[in-house]
């Protein structure tokens, strides 16, 4: 019986300042390169966030983590693409580790931590 294929995380940053077009090519030609030798098990788009220092004179990017399982030659084949796409500011792959918890899904927090709102838009006061 064969072992399970590792697990990866792959964290790609992309420039918001690239077309739409563009950066939704991108994340299909990721997808696409995934699938074709493995299999994707999560997939989280953060959005837009600043970064921790500026990289190329830029201050934010979109964030998106795929998390999927595949062999060695499928992170040699996504490195070498990546190295070389215009509209990708930074990525890594990470190996997890068996037992790693999942990722936070930031858009289920964001909604939980907003306060609602009344009618006019406006959001209710929260009762001290």
């Amino acid at each position: 019986m064969a072992a399970p294929a590792p697990r990866y995380d792959l964290m790609l940053l992309l420039d918001p300042k690239a077309e739409d077009a563009t950066r939704a090519k991108i994340r299909a030609d990721v997808r696409g390169m995934i699938e074709a030798e493995g299999t994707i098990v999560g997939d989280q788009e953060y959005g837009a966030r600043t970064l921790a220092y500026e990289i190329d004179h830029g201050t934010e990017a979109e964030y998106d983590l795929l998390q999927f399982e595949g062999p060695a030659s499928l992170l040699e084949h996504l490195q070498r693409t990546l190295h070389i796409t215009d509209g990708v500011v930074r990525f890594r792959v990470i190996k997890v580790r068996p037992g790693t918890p999942a990722p936070p899904d930031l858009r289920r927090a964001a909604a939980v931590e907003a306060p609602p709102a009344d009618a006019d838009g406006a959001a209710e006061p929260v009762a001290s």
